[in-house]
C-alpha cells in the first residue's frame, strides 16, 4: 500500500518538475566542458604562477575563479566562506561577460515521504507530498589586478509548497511554528537564505585578506551546508544534526574577516545569534552579539578539513536565556572514479553544542555519494544526543530522570537520470531510513522505525569547463 501511494502522488508531480525546470536552462548556452579532477592530483599541481592565464578563455575575457581568490579554483566554494575540495564536481549553469561572470545551481525534489510507517499511531508518523528546494545565483568580477567582488543570492520556496510546519522528518527538531517547536519535522528555510557580498584582495599568489558581509549570510561556522556538500547531492532530507552543525548558513547580519596563507584560511565572524523567526518571508532584526572562528586546511586536491567554534547568544526564542557554545570539526573528499561523471564524495562530520550545566549534547554525520554517471548510490549515517525537551517528552521521560538520549539513523538511496534538456537534469531516486532510537524512546516511537520516500529531481548538470 505504501508503494501503491508513493508510485501514485510522484507520477502526479512529473509534469510539476517539468514546468518548474522549464526556467532553469537559459543559462546552459554558456556553459562549458569542465575536467573532472582525478584522485591522484594533489593541491600543488595546481600552479598558482599560471592562475591568471588560466583564468582567461580563447577571446581573453576572464574565467570565474573561486568565490574569495583570484589564485584558488572555484571548485573549492563551499557555503558561506567554506572551502570544499578542489576536485569537488560542480553542477550549475555559467555565463561569462566582458567584466562579470555569473554562476547558476540549484535543486527542486517533488517527493512522496512516508515517517514511521511501520508504526502506526506512533510518535512522527506521517506522510506527506513536499518539495524541497533551493536556487543560488553568483556574480564575480574582478578589480584592478588584484581585486576580486563577488555577490551572492540564495533563495529557497520551502514556505510556500511545504508550508510553514515543513516536511515530516522523524527524529528531526529545531525551530517553532505558531509558536510551537518543530519536532519530527524539518523547518522551511526563508525565502532569502544569502544576500551577500565579498571583497578579496590578493597579497601574492599564497596570500589572499577577504571580507565578507551577509543580511543574510553564513558565519565562519562548521562544513559546508548539507544542501551544498556532493556527499549528499542527491539526498532530499536535512541532516538530524544540522542544529548541532550547520545551521547557521542562514544568518541575518554576519561579517566575517580572514586570511589565506597558502593551504590555510583563518576566519572570525561577528554575527546575528537568533535563528529565523516563523516569518520566512521578512529580514529578522540583525543584533551581531555572537562571534565564531575557523580554521580551513585543504593539505590536496582530494581534501578539505575545518575546525571551528562559535559563541551563540540566545538561538532559540522560546529559551532566550540560554545561550549555545557550538564546535564543530569536519573532513570532506571528494574523487574521480574515471570516466565521464563518475565520481565519489564523502563528508564526515562531528558537532558539539554545549548550553551549560547537563546540557552537553554530541552528534556524528558520515555520509557519501558514489555518481556513476547516469546512476547514483548513496547513504548517511547519523548518531545524534537529543534532550528529552527537544523530543517534546519531558512529560513522560523527563519525570522518569532521563535528560538525553542518542538516536541512530542509517538511510541508502538509489538515484537515476531519466532526462536531459539544456544542460538540465531530471532525475528519479528512492530512499529508505531505519532509525534505532535508545531504549526509553521505543515506548513512543516503536523498536525499529522505518521511512521511506520517492522522488522526481530537477538540477543543473555537470558544469563543463
Amino acid at each position: 500500500m505504501l508503494l501503491n501511494k508513493l508510485l501514485i502522488t510522484t507520477a502526479a508531480g512529473m509534469a510539476a518538475v517539468a514546468t518548474a525546470g522549464a526556467v532553469l536552462p537559459a543559462f546552459a548556452q554558456h556553459e562549458h566542458h569542465q575536467k573532472p579532477a582525478k584522485d591522484t592530483v594533489s593541491h600543488e599541481n595546481h600552479d598558482m604562477k599560471s592562475m591568471d592565464h588560466a583564468q582567461m578563455d580563447h577571446s581573453g575575457k576572464p574565467h570565474m575563479t573561486h568565490s574569495f581568490s583570484l589564485s584558488l579554483p572555484m571548485t573549492r566554494n563551499g557555503s558561506g566562506t567554506g572551502w570544499q575540495p578542489d576536485a569537488t564536481p560542480m553542477y550549475a549553469y555559467m555565463k561569462h561577460g566582458s567584466k562579470w561572470n555569473y554562476m547558476l545551481h540549484g535543486s527542486i525534489f517533488l517527493r512522496y515521504t512516508a515517517q514511521n510507517f511501520n508504526n502506526d499511531g506512533k510518535k512522527g508518523s506521517d506522510s506527506k507530498f513536499s518539495v524541497p528546494n533551493w536556487f543560488m545565483g553568483m556574480a564575480q568580477r574582478q578589480v584592478g589586478k588584484n581585486g576580486l567582488l563577488n555577490l551572492r543570492a540564495m533563495v529557497s520556496l520551502d514556505r510556500i509548497f511545504d508550508g510553514g510546519a515543513g516536511y515530516p522528518l522523524l527524529f528531526q527538531s529545531g525551530e517553532s511554528w505558531k509558536g510551537r517547536p518543530l519536532i519530527d519535522r524539518q523547518h522551511p528555510h526563508d525565502l532569502f537564505s544569502e544576500l551577500s557580498i565579498g571583497y578579496t584582495q590578493r597579497i601574492s599568489d599564497k596570500v589572499d585578506l577577504t571580507i565578507y558581509a551577509g543580511y543574510p549570510g553564513e558565519p565562519a561556522l562548521g562544513p559546508t551546508a548539507f544542501m551544498h556538500r556532493m556527499s549528499a547531492f542527491n539526498n532530499p532530507d536535512a541532516v538530524l544534526g544540522h542544529h548541532w552543525q550547520d545551521a547557521t548558513h542562514i544568518t541575518f547580519g554576519v561579517v566575517t574577516a580572514g586570511i589565506r596563507y597558502g593551504k590555510f584560511k583563518l576566519e572570525g565572524s561577528s554575527f546575528t545569534g537568533r535563528e529565523p523567526d516563523e516569518n520566512r518571508f521578512d529580514f529578522d532584526k540583525p543584533r551581531f552579539n555572537s562571534y565564531s572562528y575557523r580554521l580551513l586546511f585543504n593539505p590536496s586536491a582530494n581534501w578539505a578539513l575545518q575546525a571551528s567554534r562559535g559563541f551563540i547568544k540566545s538561538p532559540e526564542p522560546r529559551e532566550p536565556d540560554e545561550d549555545v557554545n557550538r564546535t564543530t570539526a569536519s573532513v570532506q573528499h571528494s574523487g574521480n572514479l574515471g570516466g565521464k561523471n563518475r565520481w565519489i564524495s564523502s563528508t564526515v562530520v562531528w558537532g558539539l553544542n554545549d548550553a551549560g550545566a547537563h546540557h552537553k549534547e554530541h552528534s556524528l554525520l558520515a555520509e557519501s555519494n558514489v555518481q556513476l554517471d547516469k546512476w547514483a548510490v548513496y547513504g548517511r549515517y547519523e548518531w545524534v544526543q537529543k534532550s528529552v525537551g527537544e523530543l517534546g517528552l519531558e512529560t513522560t521521560l523527563g519525570e522518569l530522570g532521563f535528560e538525553t538520549l542518542p538516536v541512530s539513523m542509517y538511510s541508502v538511496g538509489v538515484n537515476r537520470q531519466i532526462a536531459s534538456f539544456g544542460n538540465t537534469l531530471l532525475q528519479a531516486g528512492g530512499q529508505l531510513s531505519l532509525y534505532k532510537p535508545d531504549r526509553p524512546l521505543e515506548a513512543a516511537y516503536g523498536k525499529t522505525p522505518l521511512s521511506g520516500q520517492v522522488y522526481l529531481r530537477i538540477t543543473p548538470g555537470l558544469m563543463r569547463m
